[in-house]
């Protein structure tokens, strides 16, 4: 078995950073008519700003696989060139088409050579799950090198135009025209980018990152769906698919925007995230005093609070110092808010040799938690 190094990391934020003030500009009005709950979901996410790859009318400025290239292009150097890849691994919740795979699209941007392709699909895991991908086979020694992303381009899914037909059909009902807060709620938690690592066999540079291990648990088998798209919500927890709808209910319900059912998320994602978190670090023989940054992907900073009181019970703790977070600069980008946040910090300055890093992302979709656990070398 091989090591494995992070040894480069990029991203690629789209446009200009935009304000709270700002959102209803790009997304529009439901129903020429301001959300009710915009201000009280900021005001718990605590996001200040976001990037969206849309201009003010709603136009896009990039595709995900252009996000994606744009953030992978900035690893390469003479040292490391698009015909010295291997594999390419991409993650996301949010591509630009059903078929072909992300992965694909994107390598077709980069015109580079043949190279092996992974897509990895999903909510937020969707993004370590290409990770620990790109791991297996750089470790396995089926490869030298690897590089994968984390991406999404959700802003042209929450546009106000993408409800019109739902709250038409909801006055045509004589119902008032308020699309369900499990629909609105997502519009004011999400935004656009991409994160990409480069993992090579052997260290490189002033800084790389050697992970250690990486481990994955999803609790599927006890707990219905929390948040989804392409499909709704029956009464007894079962999904019913897009393509068992007639096509008007397609647009009559806005079957393709993506949804979360908060009361499930309320319940779940902090307990199912501390179990997990014990379980992966008993397993690895780490406790919390070998950790000197951790990172982990909230959605809201609604749950910090929460999840460090979570942890605390399980033993588990951190100091408040040792947190890292950039989600009031950068937003929740999904399966993409990992690779920024680590991109952020491999490039401050601030690392120093033989110090622990952890990385922990939940996934609301069917609650699914990943970790890796880096050493700076």
């Amino acid at each position: 078995m091989f090591e494995v190094y992070i040894t480069k990391a990029a991203k690629y934020l789209p446009n200009e950073a935009i304000s709270n003030d700002e959102m209803e500009s790009y997304l529009g009005l439901i129903n020429d008519t301001a959300s009710k709950a915009r201000r009280i979901i900021l005001r718990n996410n605590k996001i200040a700003s976001r990037y969206y790859a849309v201009d003010k009318t709603g136009k896009s400025t990039h595709n995900n696989a252009e996000l994606t290239r744009n953030a992978i292009v900035q690893l390469f150097d003479e040292e490391f060139t698009p015909q010295d890849v291997e594999v390419l691994s991409c993650g996301t919740s949010t591509p630009d088409i059903f078929l072909p795979s992300h992965a694909a699209m994107v390598h077709g941007l980069l015109k580079n050579k043949s190279v092996e392709l992974n897509s990895s699909t999903g909510v937020c895991c969707a993004g370590m799950n290409s990770l620990k991908f790109g791991f297996l086979s750089v470790r396995s020694g089926n490869s030298n090198n690897a590089i994968c992303t984390g991406s999404e381009k959700v802003s042209t899914w929450l546009i106000a135009q993408k409800y019109k037909n739902e709250v038409d059909n909801l006055k045509n009902l004589e119902e008032q025209p308020i699309i369900a807060f499990k629909k609105d709620f997502l519009r004011w938690m999400l935004s656009d980018g991409a994160g990409a690592l480069l993992l090579e066999n052997k260290p490189k540079g002033e800084i790389s990152l050697k992970i250690e291990w990486m481990e994955a648990y999803s609790y599927a088998f006890e707990l219905e769906t929390c948040m989804y798209a392409g499909g709704d919500k029956l009464e007894n927890g079962d999904i019913k698919p897009w393509s068992e709808y007639e096509p008007e209910q397609l647009l009559n319900e806005s079957v393709f925007a993506i949804k979360q059912d908060v009361k499930l998320l309320d319940e779940f994602i902090l307990t199912k995230g501390a179990d997990s978190m014990k379980e992966a670090m008993d397993k690895n023989k780490i406790v919390s005093d070998d950790i000197d940054y951790f990172i982990p992907h909230v959605s809201s900073n609604f749950f910090v609070e929460g999840l460090k009181k979570g942890l605390h019970e399980k033993g588990i703790g951190m100091s408040d110092e040792k947190w890292f977070m950039n989600l009031s600069r950068v937003g929740n980008v999904g399966s993409a808010s990992i690779y920024l946040a680590l991109e952020e910090l491999m490039n401050s300055g601030n690392l120093k040799k033989g110090q622990h890093i952890l990385l922990s992302v939940p996934e609301s979709g069917r609650f699914s938690f990943a970790y890796a656990y880096l050493t700076v070398c």
